[in-house]
Order: structure tokens, then C-alpha cells, then sequence
């Protein structure tokens, strides 16, 4: 049929736009092109579909397919005509004042229940039926696109100057009549009739936006009470359906709670979203009268009401306004009677989901600071009890709000003597379900008493690691488990920093974890979700232990495979294990050898691998190249005198990056070559010569000094030079020689600045940051003539504009910055070296053999030697005295 034919080509039409849905501005001309010939003829066909009389199944999927076409048109940008100069784009608002009406008509367009008779017919009768009806869809469409719209423009002060003309007719024109089609979709509820919880969530989230935009506010203001109670309190209240999932299929009930696309669809998160905008923004208007409203209900009940649905959604409400509440003078003082007198009873309640909902509120007034001390540790044993109680998801927040407390002054006293059995329950629930929110309470609980874990750490390292399996093996076909499965080991972690000083408990713990190290390091990224967390587990492993078992070296080669073969983009992580194989076990290290299919090769040679690939792979940042160049400093560091062979391996890959615009990455090669010359300066100088490179690198070198920042590159640069001055003037290259002023010079400021920096006396670090705990008098926020703009509103829009030009670069491939590396977590044999007393001997040594160095050098040179040799022998009498 035509009506056939329209609908496909329609479909395909969307595949086409789709595709450009996600591309910048630059990349979208082919859907400009799109929009200029085809949104002629949709514009007239939509039209003719939302009229009054027309009501068939065909006419409502074209729409829909019509809507889903302007959503990929107009989601991200608004397209600008491409062929016809004279064409008004839609940023035009004439021109998308049609369309603005389309949508207002689709979401008004009454659907009747099929027992009335009346048009559109047959309308089905079950959730999923309605959910999936061509013409709830259509409403789904425009009330997206109409929030969508709202979120982009409806705050003209947020929008770049390029749509300011479109903003401000949609926030004084469009967005106030889209008001009205969506406030009567909103009454639907209310009068008894069906709305789809899609629609409904999208109807609120366009509330939401409006009570921000003074034009809507004022429209909304008469009927905030309405908003309130009868479309928002009703919409946050359990359902029938919620009440039996919870108590037949705990699993599924909490499966949905947790799953991320909840707030996505779930209109009782946008009812939430309106009541603590409305709340925190016009407060004048609206937190008395709701404060009334629900502290009514909770006296109710207390008085024999006995509605357990309404006082479920009362302290959801006021759970949500936790924070805004503390904050106001008139409130913050209820708080802790509020849940003495209408929390506390409710741990005891026959009613399972009123039990579980007391475990949320302690989550939520976490921050309260307890003026009863009986309080809190009646507190704190309801939630031990609430730990077994007979209803999973009740287990799953008590488990959750137990970490809430645990930092409550007092609370430790009560909570150490029952740990073994806070451990124990905890277990038992993650037997029962993976949920990675008590895996992580459980990490909480852990890194708070890691003073009193040693004597359960294995206990706990073999529970996590069979918790782990299991949720990995889950974790294939269930996100939640995957992410529960993450959690243990972020676990593992925790526990292992917790006894990092009893290397003996590490002995015990390392056969539980090195299999799962492997099987993630293994098995051709089968697991690389995980990687993360395997490579930190391993780092802990190899650094707080000083001998590295046969075992333990196994895993070497797997990270060279992984990293070889698919996981590249992970070397930052692998380079802390690696060095820490390198350091601790040295002599392994260097007569090793890894079996691979290829054969045997060294496993200094699969570092040298890793290394070249870094250099030659187009994909790798420069942040990349640096952290791989620190391994060819942490060989030089650590096998000094071993590795001679390797020296013109490491200059060949090094040299030809030097011309590199990246500063932090020519003072990374620097640092190779300080290091190379610290290690053997006859043979390094000998391989810049042999390359004719001696001049050129030092030239470069001079230049680069002074943007040295880290302690690390000047440290490495003032051995590599001093070590030049241990070796006689006439064997050194010409080059050298002729500079040799200068480099002494250089070496000389460089000590200097070192010595400074040391004398500094740090500054305290004000770990009082301040925090935004301060009562406040006025709950009026914005007046109704006012849009809402917020500290936080104008602080993002600032940093925002600050970083675009690092945003536009990171997209493209470029350096998100240009920060110093991690110098400081950097560990090897040159920390044991006194930087100041190499100096100061190697210069003495040379101008003990050769006196006529002293001829050639300044005079301020002389005196800063000086200087800086008197400082040398005062902290060498120091240090004597202290030993």
C-alpha cells in the first residue's frame, strides 16, 4: 500500500540521519543537505497525521517515524541549510514554529480507553500493550523532544551565542505552550485516566526544567499543590506491583532499583527530580506547605493510619530533601528527632519495605552529627540487626547504611567487637546476590578498621576471591554481577593496603591471587574489564614483598602478551609492576627468560619490546611515550654495569623522538640520557659520538633546563652532568670539552635551585577544605521573575570555557594538558643518593685533578660552588650526627 511504502522509506530516511546523529558540527553536511530537501515534504505530511480526525495505527506509526527523524535531526545541533542560502535553517524560529505545534498536538491528542468506543479504537489493556502502541509512542517522541529542546535552549544565559536567537523565542514562546499539553498529560493520573510511566517521566522532566525559567515558573506557580500532591507524591509512592516484586521476587526488585537505566525511564525519579527543584530553587513558594503535607502523614500513622504506602513516600521525600534540609535553620534542628520518633520504630515494623526504607534514610542522613550518643548506638544496632533480617533487599540497604555509619563519632566502639560478624554477614549476602553496593560497603568497612584487619585479612582475601569468581562466571550475561565482580577485587585492594607492612601475611594471601591475575592477564582479554584492577592487585604484591616467588614471575610474560596483542592502551598500569619486577628481583630479571611462541626471550627483551612499540605506535600519546621511556630509566637505575650492551639500543630509539614539540617529552629523553650517563659516562658520551650527536643533544639540553619542574629530571640531569666531571677533560668529545663552562654553569644553577626548593618550608596543607554545612535563614531561593542560575551554574559555564580548547584537543587525539608526570611515585637507587654531595664531590674531584678548570669558570660560579660545598659538608656533619 502507499501508506506501506511511506512508512519504509520514512525508516529508512532515519537510518540516514542516525548516522550523523553523533558527528560535530563540521561533519554534518550530509544531514543539513537531508533536512533541506526531505523536512519540506515531512513538515506537511506530519501536519496532515496529527489532524483531529485522524486516529488509524498507519497514521500514528508515520508520525512516530517522522518524530524519530527530526529527534536525530535536531538532538545535538540544529541544522543549518546547507544548498539554499535564502532557506530559512531551523534555527530559525519561523521555521520551527510548524514542528513546535506538531509536538504540542501529538502530546495533547486525547487516547481513550478501548471500552469507550471512541477514536483512536483499541487501545490494549495491559502495561506492556500501551508501552508498545503506535500512538503512546508518538507521545513518547514529542515529549522527548520537547524535553530535549527545553535542555538545550531554555536558559538562554547557557546557550552559545549561535543559538541565543532561537533560545530566547523558545524560552518566551515555545516553551510556555508546550506547558499546557504537558500539565494535562500530567492530569491524566489523577483523573483516573492511563498514562504510560515513559510519557510520565518525560512529562515531569520538562517540569523540571520549567521551574528553572521564570516565563514557566509563573505558569506553574498557581498549581504547585496539584504538582505536588497529586501528580508528584502519588507517582513517588510504591505501586501494588512494586509491593509484590518486593516481597515475591527480591532479586528482580532489587535488580531494577539498582539498574542504571532507572533513571533513564522511572518516573519516580523525575517526581523526585521536580520536588527538590522546587524545594531548593522556590523554596518560598513550596517547602513549608510540603513539610506540612508530609510530617501530617507521618503523625498520622503514628496515631493508627496505618497507610504503610504513604508514609513509604513521605520518607522517600524528605530522604531526598536531606541535604536542602540541614541546611535551613528552621529544619536542621528536627532532623534527629524526625528519626528517633519515625525511622527508628520502623526497623521493627512487620511491614518489610518500611524496614527497608528506614535503612535508606540512614544512608541519606548520613551527615547528621548526633547530639544523643544513645541515639546513634541504638542506631547503629538496628542496622547490625537489619544485617540478617528476613528480607533480602532490607539486607541489601542495611549493608549499605551500616558504611554510613561507621565514621560517626563513637561508632567504632561499637562496631569492633562484633567485625568478625559484620564480616561473616556481609559474606552471606554477596553469597545470595551480586550487588556491587555492598561489596563496596564492604570495602568501606575494611579500609575504616585497617588498623584491626590483619588477623581476618585471609579470611577475607579467600572470600573475595571465591565472590569474585562466581560473579565473574554471572557476570557474562548480568552487568550487575560484572560490576559486583569489580568491587571484590577493589576489595582485595583495600585489603592488601591495609597489611602492606606484614609481608608475611602477603606470603599467605598471594596463592589466592595470583591464579586470578593470571586468568585476567591471560586468556586473550577475555576479562579486560578487570585488567585494571589485576594490575593494581599485582603492584601491591611485588612492592611490599622483597623476594618475588617463581610464581609470581610467571605472570611477567602475560603482561607483555596482554599489552602486545590487546591491551595497549593499559601501559600505564603495567609500568608499576613491571618496575618492581625489575627492582626487587634485579638478578631475574636480567637472566630470565619467558616462553613464548616465538621461543625464548629474555625478559629484558620484552621490556625493550614494549618500549619500542610505545616509541613506534602512531595510536600512542605522548603521556604514553613518557611513562614508556621511564622503563628504559628504571633498567639504567637498577642494573648498573649489567646491561652495557643495551646502551646503543636505548640511544637508537631515543634519539631520533628528541625533536619532539612536546617539552615533557624531550625532558623524559633527558632523563634517559642522565641516567645513561650517571650509569657509564665513557660509554654514553662514546655512543653520542659515534652518532654525531653530542653537540646538537647538549645544545637542546641547555635550552630545555630551565623548564625542568619535577625534582626527578633535575635530580637526574645534576648526576648525569656531574658524572661527565668524573671522567678527564682530554677524554671527553670535543663538544663537551668547548662547553664545559657553560655545563658546570648549568649543572651549578640547577643545584642551586635544588637547595632552595629543599629549604622551603612547606606549606600546611589545609585539610580543613571548607564545606557548605552552613545554616541558612532564607528558604525563599528565586523569585518567580527570576530564572534560576546558581554559584555552581556560573562555576561550570566558566570551567566549561576554560577547558573547551582542551576538550576540542583530547577529542582529536592531542594531550588533554600538559601536566608533569608522576615523578613523585617514582622508586629506585638513585633516591639512596645525596644529590648535593654527588655534585659537590664530582666538581671537587675535577678541580682537584685539573686546576685549570677553575681558571675557565665565572667567578659566580666559583661562589655558588662555594656555596653549595659548605652546604654539603653542613648536611653531611648533620646526618653523621644523627646516625
Amino acid at each position: 500500500s502507499q501508506a506501506l511504502r511511506i512508512h519504509n522509506s520514512l525508516v529508512a530516511l532515519r537510518k540516514v540521519c542516525k548516522r550523523y546523529e553523533y558527528k560535530a558540527r563540521e561533519e554534518r553536511g550530509p544531514l543539513n543537505m537531508v533536512v533541506d530537501q526531505f523536512f519540506p515534504l515531512l513538515l506537511p505530511l506530519a501536519q496532515r497525521l496529527i489532524h483531529p480526525n485522524e486516529h488509524s495505527l498507519e497514521a500514528a506509526m508515520t508520525l512516530k517515524q517522522i518524530l524519530k527523524i527530526f529527534w536525530s535531526s535536531t538532538q545535538f545541533f540544529l541544522p543549518s541549510s546547507a544548498a539554499n542560502a535564502t532557506a530559512l535553517s531551523l534555527t530559525h524560529p519561523q521555521t520551527m514554529q510548524p514542528w513546535f505545534i506538531i509536538l504540542e498536538k501529538a502530546l495533547s491528542k486525547p487516547l481513550p480507553e478501548a471500552s469507550t468506543g471512541l477514536e483512536p479504537l483499541n487501545q490494549p489493556q495491559s502495561k506492556e500493550e500501551r508501552e508498545s502502541w503506535p500512538w503512546w509512542k508518538v507521545k513518547k517522541w514529542a515529549a522527548q523532544i520537547m524535553v530535549r529542546l527545553f535542555s538545550r535552549y531554555g536558559i538562554p544565559a547557557f546557550v552559545e551565542d549561535e543559538g541565543q536567537v532561537f533560545a530566547e523565542y523558545f524560552s518566551k514562546h515555545a516553551a510556555p505552550q508546550f506547558l499546557g499539553p504537558v500539565c494535562d498529560t500530567l492530569n491524566l493520573r489523577p483523573n483516573g485516566q492511563y498514562c504510560t510511566d515513559r510519557v510520565l517521566h518525560l512529562c515531569l522532566s520538562f517540569v523540571d526544567h520549567a521551574i528553572e525559567l521564570a516565563a514557566t515558573y509563573k505558569m506553574l506557580k498557581p498549581h504547585l499543590d496539584f504538582l505536588l500532591y497529586k501528580v508528584c507524591f502519588p507517582t513517588i509512592c510504591l505501586s501494588q506491583d512494586d509491593i509484590e516484586l518486593f516481597d515475591n521476587d527480591p532479586h528482580e526488585f532489587i535488580h531494577m532499583q539498582t539498574s542504571p537505566l532507572t533513571d533513564f525511564f522511572d518516573p519516580r525519579i523525575s517526581a523526585t527530580s521536580v520536588v527538590n527543584n522546587l524545594v531548593q530553587h522556590r523554596g518560598q513558594d513550596t517547602i513549608n506547605g510540603l513539610m506540612g503535607f508530609l510530617n501530617g502523614i507521618l503523625q498520622n500513622y503514628n496515631n493508627g493510619s496505618q497507610n504503610h504506602i504513604e508514609k513509604d513516600g513521605a520518607l522517600q521525600i524528605i530522604g531526598a530533601l536531606s541535604e536542602i534540609l540541614f541546611k535551613k535553620k528552621r529544619y536542621a534542628p528536627q532532623i534527629e528527632p524526625l528519626l528517633v520518633t519515625y525511622v527508628f520504630p520502623d526497623f521493627r515494623s512487620p511491614i518489610s519495605f518500611l524496614r527497608s526504607r528506614a535503612c535508606c534514610i540512614v544512608q541519606q542522613f548520613d551527615f547528621v552529627e548526633w547530639t544523643d550518643g544513645s541515639n546513634l548506638n541504638n542506631l547503629i544496632q538496628l542496622v547490625l540487626q537489619s544485617l540478617s533480617d528476613s528480607a533480602l533487599p532490607v539486607q541489601i540497604e542495611a549493608s549499605k547504611a551500616l558504611r554510613s555509619l561507621i565514621k560517626a563519632e563513637g561508632a567504632e566502639q561499637t562496631l569492633l567487637p562484633v567485625l568478625p560478624q559484620i564480616l561473616k554477614e556481609y559474606f552471606r549476602i554477596m553469597n545470595e546476590i551480586g550487588n556491587d553496593e555492598v561489596v563496596s560497603a564492604l570495602q568501606t568497612i575494611i579500609d575504616q578498621f585497617g588498623d584491626h584487619i590483619e588477623p581476618h585479612a585471609l579470611a577475607l582475601v579467600n572470600q573475595l576471591a571465591t565472590a569474585f569468581s562466581s560473579y565473574c562466571i554471572a557476570g557474562q550475561d548480568d552487568d550487575e554481577s560484572s560490576m559486583a565482580a569489580m568491587q571484590c577485587l577493589e576489595c582485595i585492594t583495600t585489603v592488601l593496603k591495609g597489611v602492606c607492612e606484614r609481608p608475611d601475611i602477603y606470603k599467605g594471601i598471594q596463592p589466592q591471587l595470583l591464579p586470578i591475575v593470571k586468568q585476567i592477564l591471560g586468556n586473550d582479554g577475555e576479562y579486560i574489564e578487570y585488567l585494571e584492577n589485576a594490575l593494581d592487585i599485582l603492584t601491591y604484591l611485588t612492592f611490599f614483598q622483597e623476594d618475588l616467588s617463581a610464581e609470581m614471575w610467571e605472570t611477567f610474560p602475560l603482561i607483555y602478551t596482554a599489552f602486545d596483542q590487546w591491551a595497549f592502551d593499559y601501559l600505564y598500569l603495567m609500568v608499576p609492576a613491571i618496575e618492581n619486577f625489575i627492582g626487587k628481583s634485579t638478578q631475574t630479571f636480567l637472566g630470565g627468560f619467558a616462553l613464548l611462541p616465538s621461543g625464548r626471550v629474555k625478559y629484558i627483551d620484552l621490556v625493550f619490546s614494549m618500549v619500542k612499540k610505545t616509541l613506534t605506535e602512531k595510536r600512542s600519546s605522548e603521556s604514553e611515550i613518557r611513562k614508556g621511556l621511564s622503563l628504559y630509566m628504571t633498567v639504567l637505575h637498577n642494573c648498573r654495569g649489567q646491561v652495557d650492551n643495551y646502551l646503543p639500543v636505548i640511544n637508537d630509539e631515543i634519539l631520533g623522538n628528541l625533536n619532539t614539540e612536546a617539552v615533557n617529552t624531550r625532558i623524559a629523553i633527558f632523563k634517559i640520557l642522565g641516567s645513561a650517563l650517571y650509569y657509564n659516562p665513557k660509554l654514553q658520551l662514546d655512543e653520542l659520538e659515534r652518532r654525531g650527536a653530542t653537540k646538537n643533544i647538549f645544545t637542546q639540553w641547555i635550552q630545555d633546563y630551565e623548564s625542568m619542574e619535577t625534582w626527578l629530571s633535575r635530580k637526574i640531569t645534576v648526576l648525569g652532568f656531574s658524572s661527565i666531571l668524573l671522567l678527564p677533560t682530554s677524554s671527553l668529545p670535543p663538544a663537551v670539552q668547548s662547553g664545559l663552562p657553560q655545563l658546570i654553569e648549568i649543572l651549578t644553577k640547577i643545584m642551586e635551585r635544588m637547595q632552595e626548593d629543599a629549604q622551603k618550608v612547606p606549606e600546611e596543607e589545609d585539610n580543613n577544605e571548607e564545606v557548605d554545612n552552613d545554616i541558612e535563614d532564607d528558604v525563599r531561593g528565586f523569585g518567580e521573575d527570576e530564572d534560576v542560575r546558581t554559584a555552581e551554574d556560573d562555576a561550570y559555564l566558566n570551567a566549561f570555557s576554560n577547558v573547551r580548547d582542551d576538550i576540542a584537543r583530547f577529542l582529536i587525539g592531542d594531550e588533554w594538558g600538559d601536566e608533569d608526570d608522576d615523578d613523585d611515585d617514582y622508586i629506585s637507587p638513585i633516591d639512596d643518593i645525596d644529590t648535593l654531595e654527588f655534585y659537590a664531590g664530582s666538581l671537587k674531584s675535577a678541580l682537584d685533578r685539573e686546576p685549570m678548570i677553575h681558571s675557565i669558570l665565572a667567578p659566580e660560579v666559583v661562589s655558588s660552588y662555594q656555596r653549595l660545598v659548605v652546604a654539603a659538608s653542613g648536611e653531611k656533619q648533620e646526618n653523621d650526627g644523627m646516625r
